[in-house]
């Protein structure tokens, strides 16, 4: 599955307490419903990254897939705020700051999110009225 316009996916690090918190955030503020999930770490989140031929072995990224194009970091993070509603959806203007700055950004807190946020055991379970949005 190859997401496309109407529903793009957002692959993220499962055991990660930032990116699960993040990916209830995105739910919560997604009122389009049209995202879809996956932790890295699942069988269709390493199908689908297989699909991509992506070659990065680590889960250090958020990975977002629109158009049968691909986002990492800052990008992937800036696409989704698009599809937030307001006033989220307005972090969407900050793609305009210097990638190299915003993915500098993102690197410096993906290297630190288990020790500043923690990790899980296991990937979160998502709540009833999620779970049609995960894939």
């Amino acid at each position: 599955m190859i997401a496309d316009s109407s529903h793009p996916i957002v692959l993220f690090d499962g055991v990660c307490n930032l990116c699960n918190s993040s990916v209830r955030f995105i739910l919560t503020y997604n009122r389009k419903k049209n995202l879809h999930f996956s932790p890295l770490q699942s069988a269709k989140g390493q199908e689908i990254l297989k699909n991509l031929n992506w070659n990065n072995k680590t889960m250090d990224s958020l990975i977002f897939i629109e158009d049968n194009q691909v986002f990492i970091k800052s990008e992937a993070a800036f696409k989704i705020s698009s599809h937030l509603a307001y006033p989220w959806k307005v972090v969407y203007h900050f793609r305009h700051l210097p990638k190299r700055f915003c993915d500098w950004c993102y690197d410096r807190i993906a290297q630190n999110r288990y020790s500043w946020f923690g990790k899980k055991q296991f990937c979160m379970i998502p709540k009833e009225e999620w779970k049609d949005r995960f894939i």
